[in-house]
Parts: C-alpha cells; sequence; structure tokens
C-alpha cells in the first residue's frame, strides 16, 4: 500500500484543498460601469442648509432634487463597484490534492 494512505489525515490540508478547488468553478461578475451615474446631476453648493451630494436636475417628478450618484443614496452606484478581474481561481499544490481528496 502506498504512504499516503497510512499518513493520518489532516483536517487543515482537506479544508485548504477542497475551499480552494472549489473556487475553481465560479465565474466573473460585477456591476456595469454606468451604474448609479445615469441621470445628470450636479451638487448645489453650500448654503441651502442640504448635504453637499449632487442632486437630480429638473422638476415635475419626484426624482428631482433627491441625491444621486453617491454609495448613500438609493438609485446611487454602489460603494467600491465589483470589477471582473477580481482573484476568482486558486492554485493548489498537486502534492497537496492526493492527501486530501485519496481516502
Amino acid at each position: 500500500l502506498p504512504s499516503i494512505f497510512k499518513a493520518p489525515i489532516r483536517p487543515d490540508v482537506v479544508h485548504f484543498v477542497h475551499s480552494n478547488i472549489a473556487k475553481n468553478h465560479r465565474q466573473a461578475y460585477a456591476v456595469s460601469k454606468e451604474a448609479g451615474h445615469q441621470t445628470s446631476a450636479e451638487s448645489w453648493g453650500t448654503g441651502r442648509a442640504v448635504a453637499r451630494i449632487p442632486r437630480v436636475r429638473g422638476g415635475g417628478t419626484h426624482r428631482s432634487g433627491q441625491g444621486a450618484y453617491g454609495n448613500m443614496c438609493r438609485s446611487g452606484r454602489m460603494f467600491a463597484p465589483t470589477k471582473t478581474w477580481r482573484k476568482w481561481h486558486r492554485r493548489v499544490k498537486k502534492k497537496k490534492v492526493p492527501t486530501a481528496t485519496l481516502r
């Protein structure tokens, strides 16, 4: 019998290998680049007793005068928008895989 079968099971190695191999099946996702910036908005500046966040222009609709663009605003962009170039996959050393899977 090969020595790999006689070696004790290492739970830390098993967890490391399985969790990192599972990451290799993921697909990249991201929010749209324009998301949260699809309105024309400009700050009202100081002196109006409102926050200096950009506000939607115009009138005649509930949307006008609402805050825009900021991550704290409704329909604004998210903080640190997700990117497709995140590190999705992980390399696992070939010598580690049998110790975690051959049981």
